[in-house]
């Protein structure tokens, strides 16, 4: 984990409990462990775990064991160097594009989490061996960063894309960007490797989230970047409906294994969570899409 964070962060980390918190304050202010990323029991080891299961994966892509490989327990991407932040502790998906990169020239890193990417786009935003993607809600919400001009530094310069999105974005609007987006980045950088965050809480419904993503739009990216057949790594991410998680994160594991499921729910110890349809599905509601093609258009051809 200290190949990316700092190593008197990790060390606060692994040190602090909900028993002694109460003594560490100073430390907790500094580190931002607070509010949103509070003490639990427990914690480092999640941290472990999480950082763990990308740099795995991210080997096995390495090792060419694997074409795809799959962490939903990561995604964790706000995460700073020396600062947790929304929920996030340790940034396992730069720890997982630095072990990618130990093979791989170029790493496209690509975000549809409703919250922007600003912990990975910041760790990357001097260098031209990553780019990254953000599509987010953009505006008053959480980071309040990923300005459409904000493109990368030095030898970073136009290595960070970000696409802003208003509230209401629905499967046809998402895709209709991502996919012309997303091939073109792919003519232009040629990444030998790509790392997926597919947070589901850009999903209709979600508790924090404002988008109106069904299970058709947010897996249709994930079927689109499976489909460029470059080495990929998938990730988890936000999601704050849990039952419609469980539904996305299953149906996107189908489509990696080229595995189709059926759209009626096996019975479980969960079941009655996912009542009153019990069906894989992720319905749209009827919350107005604010983004007009003008705006779209507007975006998609600034000149930054």
């Amino acid at each position: 984990m200290t190949r990316f964070h700092s190593d008197d962060y990790i060390n606060f980390l692994r040190l602090v409990t909900p028993e002694n918190a109460a003594d560490s304050q100073k430390s907790m202010d500094r580190f931002n462990v607070k509010e949103d990323c509070p003490v639990f029991a427990g914690c480092y080891e999640f941290c472990e775990i999480s950082a763990g299961g990308s740099i795995a994966g991210a080997m096995k892509l390495n090792k060419r064991d694997s074409d795809i490989s799959i962490n939903w327990a990561g995604g964790l991407h706000h995460a700073k160097k020396s600062e947790a932040s929304g929920f996030c502790y340790v940034n396992d998906i730069v720890l997982g594009i630095l072990e990618l990169l130990k093979e791989h020239q170029r790493v496209l890193y690509i975000d549809i989490d409703i919250h922007h990417g600003d912990g990975v786009e910041e760790a990357f935003y001097t260098t031209d061996r990553v780019m990254t993607l953000s599509f987010h809600k953009y505006g008053d919400f959480f980071p309040g960063t990923g300005d459409l001009r904000d493109v990368g530094a030095a030898k970073g310069k136009h290595y960070s894309l970000n696409f802003p999105l208003k509230d209401g974005v629905d499967d046809d609007t998402f895709l209709d960007i991502f996919k012309p987006i997303v091939d073109r980045v792919m003519e232009w950088y040629r990444p030998e490797a790509i790392v997926l965050q597919c947070g589901a809480d850009s999903l209709a419904g979600d508790r924090l989230g404002c988008f109106n993503l069904s299970l058709k739009g947010h897996s249709g990216a994930v079927r689109h970047v499976k489909g460029l057949n470059v080495p990929l790594l998938l990730l988890g991410g936000g999601g704050y409906t849990i039952r419609n998680v469980a539904r996305a994160w299953c149906y996107e594991t189908a489509i990696a294994l080229d595995t189709e499921v059926s759209r009626a729910l096996p019975h479980n110890d969960y079941y009655e969570y996912f009542g009153p349809d019990y069906k894989l599905e992720v319905p749209c509601s009827n919350m107005e899409n604010q983004n007009s093609r003008q705006y779209l258009e507007k975006t998609r051809c600034v000149d930054v």
